[in-house]
């Protein structure tokens, strides 16, 4: 069985178009697949929301990805999982080539990602570079992740050390373990995140994290990114969708 892994928090503008794309995706394997939504400490409909869409949600009060992360999984039955966050949508195909790749015996991977909406300019600039590290590195980002269960507990999970970049620690750990791929094929997140945080907002975190090393990545403050007040997102439309 495939267990969807989906972490959210305030998600209700989006969380029900990843839960189309996942069922969609899903249909076109012939797998039996569950999805479970980790939310964490939502204020707004997304508890309700996933849950019309006949997902298993589990109820997180820590706001932590990381944690709601390992939470999904502990309440998953499937032997292979697939993490991927409350606002990106996924394809058939992408699904697709990650099964293959964990029944050649992955044990896990990632994939290419594009971002919904226009982006500002600061973020054409930064993206190219750091989307050709990250696949220089092979590591997967945050919104799509994929790999067998065993690897998963083997590892110990996602760390629970870290309030962000925690996918890159995980990508790390399950390189430990075996072949990890970053796929070719590529699915979409939102670029609100782009959209509502200046450039030197965002460079001053990158900053930030030089000149910390690993230890900013081990609270939450400061990581406004992940954990700061939502801001109104001018070109939602995109990605928004309604049942």
């Amino acid at each position: 069985m495939l267990s969807f892994v989906v972490p959210a928090h305030n998600e209700e503008a989006l969380i029900a178009r990843t839960l189309k794309s996942i069922d969609q995706a899903a249909q076109t394997l012939f797998v039996s697949y569950e999805v479970v939504v980790a939310d964490d400490s939502s204020a707004d409909r997304t508890s309700e929301i996933a849950g019309e869409y006949g997902a298993r949600v589990v109820a997180v009060n820590c706001r932590q990805i990381s944690r709601a992360r390992n939470a999904g999984a502990r309440e998953a039955r499937g032997d292979r999982f697939v993490f991927v966050d409350a606002d990106t949508v996924i394809t058939g195909a992408v699904l697709q080539a990650a099964v293959k790749a964990m029944d050649k015996g992955a044990v896990g991977g990632g994939c290419s990602v594009e971002f919904d909406g226009q982006v500002p300019g600061y973020a054409t600039v930064l993206l190219p570079p750091l989307t050709a590290l990250y696949r220089l590195l092979g590591l997967a980002a945050g919104c799509f992740l994929f790999c067998t269960r065993p690897a998963f507990e083997k590892v110990g999970g996602f760390d629970q050390r870290l309030f962000a970049s925690e996918e890159i620690a995980m990508s790390r750990a399950l390189k430990r373990q075996g072949r990890f791929v970053v796929l070719p094929e590529s699915v979409t997140t939102s670029g609100r995140k782009l959209r509502t945080y200046t450039g030197r907002e965002v460079l001053r975190m990158l900053g930030n994290l030089v000149l910390s090393g690993p230890a900013y990545l081990r609270r939450r403050d400061g990581l406004d990114l992940w954990y700061g007040e939502r801001r109104e997102d001018p070109d939602l439309s995109p990605i928004e969708s309604s049942r």
